[in-house]
């Protein structure tokens, strides 16, 4: 046990009559003024980065066992959706877990390689730097819908947001993340690798979030139970893809938990053009991935071989980039990116849907 938590749980612990103002009921408690701003802090998060292993903590923290980081840039603006099957938050402290004092019960605390983390516990200090952050949807024993918006000339970010890391091996022999910027891919990889066995994270542009939560998620509900349901919100977050009926109802349940897209995306998803996502631990320890190969294209004046897996996986990062001006412009694709490698050059094409 370190010094901090031990510091921590014999400040909260022997004195926890005096820390403690009162308690909230479902896990939450608030702290007095002394102990929680100590705690917290508008410069604990220096980047994007800090963000969203902040939330991946807060959700795991809610007993999450999966954990969907539904991300895109537009323009300045950099937008954020965590979505989880965790405990859920109640109506009553959806506004409140983002005071300062106001964090999860003291014995639920958590000592990871971040450091010492409770639910709520860090919210305060996202959203002193977000221009917003909100309980987008959220219910006991349904899971949680977050959303964060910042600007990224406020809260910096890695130039390159679309590297995936390589997986190697630290000096103990332990898998580690060895290579890679410090994007929020690998912000993701990282927290997987720590939590595997306990939290599925995923990443992706809000569309693929849907359609692998459409996939991956099964309802808990059958055919029958759904006659009785009057609407999609009084099922769990995570279930609600899986149950639209069609594009119409997708791009409605989409919307309300706070993931941007069109209808016209939605009908993509539905249609199978989207294809549904690999758990981040599953992709960065996909046999292949560790270690690639350097090619020096002046070195292979034969031509430069691409594997069919790194073709896929670049094609998928091109359609997700493609979506960052597809909504914008009203643009379809008619079919998945295009590679064309030869010997000095590597040729994407975008098919665009005759009806667009």
């Amino acid at each position: 046990m370190t010094s901090d938590l031990v510091d921590f749980v014999a400040s909260m612990g022997g004195e926890r009559s005096l820390r403690v103002e009162e308690n909230f009921g479902d896990g939450f408690v608030k702290l007095r003024v002394s102990e929680a701003e100590r705690r917290q802090a508008k410069h604990d998060i220096r980047c994007i980065e800090d963000v969203v292993v902040e939330m991946l903590r807060n959700s795991r923290d809610a007993g999450a066992r999966r954990i969907f980081v539904a991300t895109f840039r537009d323009g300045s603006t950099r937008k954020l959706t965590i979505l989880d099957d965790g405990s859920g938050v109640p109506e009553s402290m959806q506004d409140r877990i983002f005071d300062a004092r106001v964090t999860s019960k003291l014995e639920s605390v958590h000592m990871d390689r971040w450091g010492v983390h409770g639910r709520g516990m860090a919210l305060f200090s996202v959203k002193e730097n977000a221009e917003s952050a909100r309980v987008v949807d959220s219910a006991p024993g349904k899971g949680s819908s977050i959303k964060v918006v910042t600007d990224v000339e406020k809260v910096r970010e890695r130039a390159d947001q679309s590297t995936w890391p390589s997986l190697g091996s630290d000096d103990d022999g332990n898998q580690s993340v060895v290579r890679g910027p410090h994007n929020i891919i690998r912000t993701c990889c990282e927290f997987a690798l720590e939590e595997r066995g306990r939290c599925e994270v995923y990443v992706g542009s809000p569309a693929e979030i849907a359609a692998t939560a459409r996939r991956r998620v099964k309802p808990s509900l059958g055919g029958s139970d759904l006659l009785f349901v009057d609407t999609l919100s009084e099922l769990p977050v995570l279930e609600r893809f899986a149950v639209a009926a069609d594009a119409s109802e997708l791009f409605e349940v989409s919307r309300g938990l706070g993931l941007d897209m069109s209808e016209r995306t939605a009908h993509r998803i539905v249609s199978g053009q989207v294809k549904p996502l690999r758990s981040v631990f599953s992709r960065l320890t996909h046999k292949g991935s560790p270690d690639p190969k350097e090619v020096d294209l002046q070195k292979d004046r034969r031509g430069l071989k691409v594997s069919v897996e790194d073709l896929e996986n670049f094609s998928r990062v091109m359609e997700r980039d493609f979506s960052s001006i597809a909504d914008k412009y009203y643009l379809c694709l008619a079919a998945d990116p295009k590679i064309r490698v030869t010997r000095n050059k590597i040729t994407v094409t975008f098919e665009i849907d005759e009806g667009d």
